[in-house]
């Protein structure tokens, strides 16, 4: 082709040597964006979990909660406050909130414990960085994941370094190879744009993840650098893939990324698998006007057959349900 027609400029992902199949355990965390992936593999049976502690924003401070999942039988010792009739935890979304503390911190040790059985055989660590600015609560001298509408003038802003960036990853590295050496880590930083902070600091704090996310993978040979951010601003590169508030991704710029990810990352298998899951989910929201007649019948029954098929390898309860019910 020839240069001039050349209209954007498309990334082509390396893939690994090893590919991940549909049966591939994944666990994602981090940023919203860690969330929108979860959420693409969940939709096509990929056992998942999908950010267990909420909204991450901070690198540091996800890579607390990691650690404290490599030992979920160590005590929790973040920082509660009351606010609304609600305890909350500084280290926490706001997801996590109970009428009492007991209640706070048995939902708090739940997920942990919940967080290193999956890590434990876990095939794939994805995590997503959002934000290089940090807040400290100044009671505490301590950096906090959520503020929960505390009083601005209660936390210090900050920017934080890539060399406590890299030292807190090695540490949190270094214990997750002893639960699970076999895991993957996939590091990659979120395209949703941070605003509030300003569009100049913004830029500063994407920056600082890049770079800390570059050595990362520079360092540890089971790390490496998936380019969501790249495909965001180099590869789209258009204001119509961002929604009506100018900062997420449209649901079309999600997929696009969805689909570079699974390309690179998984095995020829998986892709098969999903192009047959997309034609099953189209069938069963069909909407036939008369459900009743031989032809929408026979129809159930074929797509029935076809999702028994697949239930031999992964679990279509749900589906076969929905199906039998629509059956006469």
């Amino acid at each position: 082709m020839n240069q001039s027609n050349i209209f954007r400029t498309e990334i082509s992902i390396i893939p690994p040597v090893h590919k991940f199949s549909l049966q591939s355990r994944i666990l994602t965390a981090g940023s919203c964006f860690a969330e929108v992936m979860g959420n693409k593999m969940a939709a096509y049976k990929v056992p998942s979990l999908i950010n267990p502690f909420g909204t991450i924003f901070n690198p540091l401070s996800l890579f607390k909660l990691l650690a404290a999942a490599l030992h979920p039988q160590q005590p929790f010792t973040g920082e509660l406050l009351q606010r609304d009739k609600l305890w909350f935890v500084y280290d926490l979304h706001s997801s996590f909130a109970a009428p009492t503390k007991e209640q706070l911190l048995s939902k708090i040790q739940e997920t942990l414990e919940a967080t290193h059985a999956f890590l434990k055989e876990a095939n794939c660590l994805i995590l997503t960085f959002g934000t290089a600015v940090g807040y400290v609560h100044k009671a505490s001298n301590t950096l906090v994941a959520n503020c929960h509408k505390v009083p601005q003038q209660q936390f210090e802003k900050k920017l934080i370094s890539i060399t406590d960036l890299l030292a807190t990853f090695g540490s949190f590295y270094a214990n997750l190879q002893k639960l699970n050496p076999n895991v993957t880590i996939l590091v990659t930083v979120s395209p949703v744009r941070h605003l509030k902070e300003t569009l100049e600091f913004n830029s500063v704090s994407k920056a600082l993840l890049r770079v800390a996310c570059h050595e990362i993978a520079t360092q540890y040979p089971e790390v490496h650098y998936f380019p969501a951010y790249e495909l965001m601003l180099d590869d789209l590169r258009d204001y119509r893939f961002y929604k009506a508030d100018m900062i997420h991704p449209t649901e079309v710029a999600e997929t696009y990324i969805w689909q570079k990810f699974k390309e690179a990352y998984y095995d020829a298998a998986f892709q098969q698998f999903t192009t047959e899951w997309d034609k099953i989910q189209q069938a069963l929201a069909h909407k036939p006007f008369h459900p009743e007649l031989p032809a929408h019948q026979q129809f159930l029954q074929n797509l029935l057959a076809k999702v028994k098929q697949l239930h031999q390898i992964i679990d279509c309860t749900p589906e076969l349900e929905k199906i039998k019910m629509q059956l006469i």
